[in-house]
């Protein structure tokens, strides 16, 4: 049975908690397989809204069984206190539905000090636009060797030298910036205190993924945030601090590339971003304030960020960006969401290149001042005044849409597999079933 991998393949908020959500019927195992709780998912099932941070989409479906990968770093508290809000919500979590790779690195109460400390220690254009709830700090430890993993709250002398061991490296750090030294009983009594409960659900899930793989379990690889937030790929240095790109999803859950059969790049109509960062295709007037068609496109798509409810910069659909995230995830099909936000404008634009400095590319550089300097380079399309909200059907969009979806299919050099036309699950066209063998 294939297994699919699903990335965002711009900067984030691409939609991709409802497609998930709408393959995830089909699979039988949800894999969270990067990031942090600073990337948002929104569900919308029969009205009722679900607003995922830490846990995979896939746990507001019963029978399902969704993982947390080693790939991801986990806040504990947090993750307790979002499985206590879904059980408000009627949504029963036990071992049996939710499992935690034992190798998963924590995100610490000091990790969230550290990068709050850190953003507001910086000064204006070497501000990345973090959430500030320690993801970044909480990677660094993962490749420095100093986590404190889910597996470590098991054993007491383990757990206090690896507090010990990276408390060497963050005190230090904390009196740099001014920050008082770390509680480091108090830390310890904290983790103490929270292992039972995280314990419950670990899991060596790099065995558990195998051996339902052997048994032709479909499996679901979920992705957070967007490609171009790829620490390697992405518009570094605004970029998060893991890979997001689809070769992931393997090491972040423990199984061989052998395992993704698909990928499914989730891609919205347009292009928004949320924090710093160059943005080529951005919609401003001179003052650095959305402009009309900038405004109209945040509003009537309620660009605003499940996490951090900031605005979202809104900008014309970026073609060549797109091209580039489908060629580094070797995405096989996208899933095109919120073109009902695009009804009624008389013309739209695409960004297929850009001009930097006299010549044409159609790609983005990888050097962070030519990434600013990079002018767009449109192409204008015929809009609709026609309602696409809702539409099941190819038959049910107006004849402009299509020919913009299908112009869009040949810039990024990739068909669509999915059409999304509102929050609804159910609001979809399916072109091509990722999960078919």
């Amino acid at each position: 049975m294939a297994n699919v991998v699903v990335v965002g393949a711009q900067w984030g908020d691409e939609g991709k908690g409802k497609i998930v959500d709408w393959l995830s019927e089909r699979a039988d195992v949800i894999a969270r397989f990067q990031g942090g709780h600073n990337a948002g998912h929104t569900l919308v099932i029969d009205g009722t809204v679900y607003k995922l941070h830490a846990l995979p989409s896939g746990v507001v479906r019963g029978g399902k069984l969704s993982v947390i990968g080693n790939g991801v770093v986990l806040d504990p508290w947090h993750l307790l206190a979002e499985i206590a809000k879904i059980r408000e919500q009627g949504v029963e979590i036990t071992p049996e539905t939710l499992m935690i790779a034992e190798n998963t690195p924590l995100i610490l109460p000091i990790h969230g000090e550290l990068d709050r400390a850190r953003e507001e220690a910086a000064s204006k254009g070497t501000k990345i636009g973090t959430t500030g709830r320690g993801i970044g700090p909480a990677y660094e430890d993962k490749v420095g060797r100093r986590s404190v993993r889910v597996a470590d709250l098991a054993d007491a002398a383990t757990l206090e030298a690896r507090v010990d061991r990276a408390l060497q490296h963050h005190d230090p750090l904390r009196r740099g910036l001014g920050i008082e030294a770390v509680d480091r009983d108090g830390l310890v009594a904290q983790l103490r205190e929270i292992a039972p409960q995280i314990l419950q659900y670990a899991a060596p899930v790099w065995k558990v993924l195998n051996d339902k793989r052997k048994a032709g379990k479909r499996i679901l690889f979920e992705g957070a945030q967007g490609a171009l937030l790829d620490i390697d790929f992405g518009t570094y240095p605004f970029v998060t601090s893991s890979n997001v790109i689809a070769g992931q999803a393997a090491t972040g859950v423990g199984v061989g590339p052998g395992a993704i059969d698909y990928v499914l790049g989730i891609v919205k109509a347009y292009t928004t971003r949320v924090g710093e960062g160059p943005f080529p295709s951005e919609l401003l007037n001179a003052d650095g304030t959305p402009d009309a068609d900038g405004q109209r496109l945040g509003e009537r798509g309620h660009e605003f960020g499940t996490t951090t409810g900031r605005q979202r910069r809104c900008g014309w659909f970026d073609a060549a960006l797109v091209r580039q995230t489908c060629a580094t995830s070797g995405v096989k099909g996208i899933a095109l969401t919120k073109l009902d936000v695009l009804d009624g404008f008389e013309t739209l634009k695409i960004c297929t290149g850009y001009d930097l400095d006299g010549t044409v590319l159609d790609y983005l550089p990888t050097a962070a001042d030519q990434q600013a300097r990079c002018k767009p380079i449109y192409e204008e399309v015929p809009g609709w005044s026609e309602s696409t909200e809702g539409a099941r059907s190819w038959a049910e969009l107006p004849a402009n849409a299509i020919k913009y979806v299908r112009r869009v299919e040949e810039l990024i050099d990739c068909p669509v597999a999915m059409l999304s036309t509102s929050p609804e699950r159910e609001d979809s066209i399916l072109v091509t079933d990722p999960f078919a063998d």
